[in-house]
């Protein structure tokens, strides 16, 4: 480590083991354990007061609450069978339809429920249909993976990465979807054309038939997540935190899985996975330790001072490279307060490279690391060489192609 402050050691360290954490999905006490063992030691070697980590704790709230709200949200959703019948629409087209529809309907959740429901519910229900309709799952796999990422551009509640930059952006609701509209819409493109050209093996092989069965569509559910996002527009400009929308929203689908007896006693709890939000909350103490430091003081070294097309490919690049270093996550907590002071575009900027940037490696985002897992548990594998030649060649086109877009739509 060298180079690195011998004060700043055990921040450093602190962060490695909970990353290590992440990567890895050890078991939820193991996971909470080391998120305290974390904070612990980062006070207890004085590298952030019991002040600081307090406000940085109460800070992250809101945006760990309506983490835990949208995850309760999307298992109802599951349990009741809505990602299930969007299966119907993948069926009886061919790979290259399947590829299509997998596209846009994983575009569409990760935007409304999140990039963690993409991965973790609508994968396993895309490669399903793949098998039913006999063929290959790997490019519609592919599409629920690189939309997690890009896809969460859209909408503050897409990512916790927006959410936790948004405080920093004069922007509502409707105003941040408006500057970020144009630039989905390119890399949507950029994306969907890339994956064509990569899988055109796999979308060439005939599909060998087979059925899917008929889920009826759970209109409640539909309903209850479409006022969610029509809430999220609505209350923004009076200052609600989308916590209360989202909480909100998941109360009323637990009371009705409830009366249907789709949840046992303790899915509620299990859904939320309240080890991942102490992670959360851990991850922003021991990375506002570090900033503090010797980190914080070698990223700001080379933020750019303009807003040009160059400072923000820089901001864009600087972000990819600290979220596959540290996690979008991290690197969010660190990054955009640094760029904040050059206004709205830079932030804009660094939640692109934060965004699509971090699907360049396997570490850069912790969607990456579930994906993978929940393909290997629907017995699919992704290697990790075939994985980042997907990653090496689409990531750096959409990058610079959203870029390109802000500045000239700025």
């Amino acid at each position: 480590m060298a180079g690195v402050p011998l004060v700043d050691l055990p921040a450093v360290a602190a962060l490695l083991a909970l990353l290590v954490v992440a990567y890895r999905h050890p078991r939820r006490s193991v996971e909470a354990l080391v998120s305290l063992a974390a904070i612990a030691t980062v006070l207890v070697c004085g590298l952030i007061t019991l002040e600081e980590t307090r406000d940085t704790v109460l800070d992250l709230l809101p945006v760990v609450l309506f983490l835990v709200a949208i995850l309760v949200t999307a298992h109802v959703c599951d349990r009741a069978g809505l990602f299930a019948a969007s299966a119907r629409l993948l069926r009886h087209g061919g790979p290259t339809r399947l590829l299509t529809v997998a596209f846009l309907v994983a575009a569409a959740v990760t935007a409304v429920l999140s990039l963690d429901a993409t991965v973790v519910l609508l994968t396993p229900v895309v490669v399903a249909a793949a098998r039913a309709d006999g063929v290959l799952p790997r490019p519609g796999a592919y599409a629920c993976l690189r939309m997690a990422n890009s896809a969460s551009l859209l909408l503050p509640v897409s990512n916790l990465t927006n959410l936790l930059a948004l405080p920093s952006l004069d922007l509502t609701f409707a105003g941040f979807a408006a500057r970020m509209a144009p630039v989905l819409v390119v890399v949507l493109v950029v994306e969907y054309v890339g994956l064509r050209l990569l899988f055109r093996r796999d979308l060439a092989a005939p599909a060998t038939g087979g059925e899917t069965p008929d889920v009826a569509f759970p209109v409640v559910p539909a309903l209850v997540v479409a006022a969610m996002l029509v809430g999220f527009a609505a209350t923004s400009p009076y200052g609600v935190d989308p916590a209360w929308v989202a909480g909100a929203a998941a109360a009323v689908l637990v009371a009705w899985g409830a009366a249907r007896g789709l949840l046992a006693a303790g899915d509620v709890a299990r859904s939320a996975h309240p080890e991942f939000a102490l992670l959360v909350l851990a991850l922003g103490v021991v990375v506002a330790a570090i900033a503090e430091g010797f980190l914080g003081e070698a990223v700001a070294d080379v933020v750019p001072d303009t807003t040009s097309f160059v400072g923000l490919l820089v901001v864009a690049l600087l972000a990819t490279a600290l979220a596959n270093v540290l996690t979008n996550l991290s690197a969010t907590l660190l990054l955009v307060p640094l760029v904040a002071p050059l206004g709205d575009l830079a932030v804009l900027a660094a939640l692109i490279g934060l965004n699509v940037g971090s699907g360049l490696t396997l570490s850069g985002s912790l969607a990456n690391l579930l994906w993978r897992r929940t393909l290997h548990a629907s017995g699919e594998h992704a290697p990790l060489a075939e994985f980042h030649r997907v990653a090496l060649l689409l990531t750096p086109v959409s990058l610079l192609a959203a870029v390109t877009t802000l500045h000239l739509l700025a």
